[in-house]
């Protein structure tokens, strides 16, 4: 038994019907690329002897109404890979379109919180006989550095599975349900009892914790604000739960070429790029704003996520000026999270949830000044090449989630010589999905022309 993080509780009582927490990721296979035959069963198979390494995919969420404190993880001792990995194909032509249609559906489903917290949909009838593979895992078994080792996990550098088929699972693992036990094998009264003395002792730890606390506050209540509110548009409103999904792949030699030819970081390119795409997309719709745009940006460091809110500049017509513009400029604010986790960590789960749920009752999303307008997040990725089932992955795009007022998120993962970047938005808010996506491309575009022709690297058609 594991008891949730502040923060992993405070995720599961922020979900509701529309605002749904958990990530996604899709990955195209070449089959063309197999050592065997596609199938599957062995698809199954493979991932489930993948499975059996990783612990956070064989446990669940236990709670009940006698439970003062905050939901436990525990072992499920009815896991079933068939409940997890299923089978699905594409009507004709099986194109992109049909593809992100199908996973934008998917995506609106909410996890079932009776099992593990994480189903895998492997896309069949796609075009050229690809096939995709759509991963839900939810946001409080998750972050970022422990996604990045699951997605290796899952689908391997060069590694393969482990070969016998009848290993044990790890000790610990139940095999069977007890009727008089919670799930995972958790009874209703050890987990009231734990609830309790988890309450009992929170008030010594909200005293201990203030005396290092309440010194910082003031500049972490700072680093909230930006001095200039960002504008709002269309998809800064409060969300429904029905998604879209859409992506694009760069190439990284024409990012690097821009990066290069204007001596900044390749993320200030990335950054560039989607601030000419939501120009681009806002300006055909008439509601491009005088005022810039705000991003916030979550980066990996290790042990810590800085998010740091990023103007866009997308009030500048000129690209060249508006990527020089985002290199030149420190973040607005920057936020490493200790402080609002420190507190969450007290938090009664209960309480937290009852006002997130009334905040999206009473859509106070749109009654607040807009504190940034989009999410772009870096999701760390191995450089080498992926591997599924001995085949080459083609693409990986990683899709966060969305919320009540921030109804975009973009995620960039760099990967080999790629940049595949996945767009995951409320449907209600951004109708128009691939338009967006297709202004990534022509903001690339207007970067790399001076840049990348005085390097020989010609453009892309």
């Amino acid at each position: 038994m594991e008891r949730l993080t502040g923060i992993d509780a405070t995720l599961v009582q922020r979900e509701t019907p529309a605002q749904l927490l958990h990530v996604c990721e899709i990955v195209e296979l070449d089959p063309a690329t197999l050592p065997e035959p596609y199938s599957f069963e062995a698809v199954r198979a493979d991932v489930a002897e993948r499975v059996r390494q990783i612990p956070e995919f064989r446990r669940k969420l236990a709670d009940s109404m006698f439970n003062l404190g905050k939901p436990v993880w525990v072992d499920d001792p009815d896991y079933d890979i068939e409940r997890h990995c299923h089978r699905i194909a594409v009507p004709a032509p099986g194109d992109d379109a049909e593809l992100a249609r199908l996973c934008g559906h998917l995506a609106s489903q909410p996890l079932d919180r009776g099992k593990p917290l994480w189903e895998m949909w492997v896309v069949e009838g796609l075009a050229g006989g690809r096939v995709a593979v759509l991963i839900k895992v939810h946001h409080a078994g998750i972050d970022a550095d422990a996604g990045a080792t699951i997605v290796e996990q899952l689908f391997g550098i060069d590694a393969p599975p482990p070969e016998d088929p009848d290993e044990e699972l790890p000790e610990g693992t139940p095999a069977t349900a007890s009727p008089t036990r919670t799930a995972g094998g958790l009874n209703s009264v050890e987990l009231a009892l734990g609830g309790l003395l988890e309450v009992a002792v929170r008030p010594f730890e909200f005293w201990r914790t203030l005396p290092s606390s309440v010194p910082s506050l003031p500049a972490w209540i700072t680093r909230q604000r930006r001095p200039v509110p960002a504008p709002r548009v269309s998809f800064n409103g409060s969300i429904t739960g029905h998604r879209a999904i859409a992506w694009t792949q760069l190439e990284l030699d024409r990012v690097q070429a821009v990066a290069d030819g204007y001596d900044v970081a390749v993320p200030d390119v990335v950054l560039a790029v989607v601030s000419g795409a939501l120009r681009m997309y806002l300006e055909d719709r008439g509601e491009l704003p005088d005022s810039s745009l705000a991003a916030l940006v979550p980066e990996d460091y290790g042990a810590d996520v800085l998010r740091s809110i990023r103007t866009l500049h997308t009030d500048l017509d000129d690209p060249e000026r508006r990527l020089k513009e985002i290199a030149a400029s420190a973040p607005d604010t920057t936020e490493p999270g200790d402080q609002g986790g420190t507190w969450a960590q007290r938090a009664a789960s209960a309480v937290f949830g009852s006002t997130v749920r009334g905040y999206a009752t009473r859509r106070l999303s749109e009654g607040h000044p807009v504190v940034h307008n989009v999410v772009v997040a870096t999701v760390p990725a191995p450089r080498g090449p992926l591997h599924f089932l001995g085949g080459r992955i083609t693409a990986a795009y990683a899709l966060g989630a969305v919320f009540h007022g921030d109804g975009l998120n973009v995620g960039v993962t760099v990967r080999e010589d790629r940049i595949d970047i996945g767009l995951i938005a409320c449907a209600e808010l951004v109708p128009d999905l691939w338009s967006l996506v297709e202004s990534l491309t022509d903001a690339l575009d207007e970067l790399a022309e001076p840049a990348v022709t005085a390097r020989g690297i010609d453009r892309k058609p």
